[in-house]
């Protein structure tokens, strides 16, 4: 009887609502303590400072479609920089009535990167939608076939070009570093020298002076009446560069691997090749997902130095505008809308290794 009578008193009892709710979750996240609560209530008095002001400036005062003259009078942002001048800054020198080639190989683009984020989707057919994307991408930007006007490289830039640039450099540089983290550990010495030596010299320097090499220094040693697309002696210097990176990050994953796992795979009789396939690669490769994340997010965000070595990319196609003594004066408004762009790209790559790290997890 008493038992009973407890378990019902049990059963009424509730949590305070201090401890619950929204109530409880500001009380244990933002005033949990004295320096929490002086810092949330500094950072609440930034933002009321500041956030309604940033409001106004952006959407209230803003002008969309006034040309530079009128943009002087507005108290507000002048987006009109990107409304007025979007197509070029996507798509920079390509000619006017063909923008719609560029349009279409960039949404092809992200019709393969969305489908390919499942990872059950990662079978023989997905490699021949790809190869078959990127020639039809090839096509749509270069011409030449099917009726399509030829347009030369040098008429590339802006979004496609970066995607170019940023997307193939950073395909290539993965396997080319995981070769080369394998290369590193290899017990032939005359290879393990090779890949060292490559490593280091490479990381040893900016990816500037890769550039400036690839653009002024590397033709030089080409027999005269051979040149080299720009834009591919770019490609290939963002991709070495990042390949070395990728090789280190890659070599800590395989040192953190047990010397059980390649005694267990020599006891199957596995070889070289097998064991690093079927049993090292893959779970070194997964548990170095955040630090290789990091270094293609980097990767991604360095393609913008090509502007150095005048590749009309997005920042280059927007640093163009501003040049105009119409826009002189706007940058803030036209870095703005480049930095969205980027945050974009950057933010899409970190989520989705988050999700792909959460898969791979499951079974541990």
């Amino acid at each position: 009887m008493e038992e009973a009578i407890q378990g019902t008193h049990l059963e009424e009892l509730k949590p305070p609502v201090t401890s619950v709710g929204v109530i409880g979750w500001v009380k244990n996240n933002l005033f949990n303590g004295w320096f929490n609560s002086i810092l949330t209530i500094v950072i609440l008095f930034f933002l009321w400072k500041t956030v309604p002001f940033l409001f106004r400036w952006a959407f209230i005062d803003s002008v969309w479609h006034t040309p530079g003259q009128g943009c002087r009078e507005a108290a507000g942002a002048c987006w009109s920089i990107i409304s007025t001048n979007f197509r070029f800054i996507i798509f920079g020198f390509f000619p006017y009535e063909q923008q719609w080639r560029p349009l279409l190989a960039m949404m092809i683009l992200f019709g393969l990167l969305f489908y390919s984020r499942d990872r059950n989707h990662w079978k023989k057919p997905l490699g021949y939608a790809w190869i078959m994307g990127l020639f039809t991408m090839g096509l749509l930007m270069k011409g030449g076939l099917f009726g399509l006007t030829p347009v030369e490289s040098t008429q590339w830039g802006g979004l496609p070009l970066t995607l170019l640039l940023s997307v193939f450099g950073l395909t290539a540089a993965y396997p080319l570093g995981v070769l080369l983290a394998l290369g590193r550990q290899s017990k032939m010495p005359a290879l393990k020298l090779l890949c060292i030596l490559y490593i280091e010299l490479i990381r040893g320097v900016p990816l500037i002076s890769l550039l400036f090499m690839s653009s002024i220094i590397f033709p030089l040693f080409l027999p005269e009446g051979i040149t080299i697309n720009k834009i591919l002696r770019a490609q290939v210097a963002i991709i070495l560069f990042t390949a070395a990176y990728i090789a280190e990050v890659v070599r800590g994953g395989l040192q953190g691997m047990s010397r059980g796992q390649y005694e267990a795979a020599e006891s199957m009789g596995l070889n070289y090749y097998l064991t690093m396939r079927l049993v090292i690669l893959p779970q070194a490769l997964k548990i170095v997902i955040p630090p290789t994340v990091s270094i293609l997010i980097s990767a991604f965000k360095d393609t913008s130095l090509v502007v150095i070595i005048a590749l009309f990319d997005l920042l280059k196609t927007t640093q163009s505008v501003l040049s105009n003594p119409e826009w002189m004066g706007f940058s803030r408004e036209a870095y703005i809308f480049i930095a969205i762009l980027y945050f974009l790209g950057c933010f899409s790559m970190s989520n989705y290794s988050r999700k792909l790290e959460k898969e791979l997890s499951r079974g541990d």
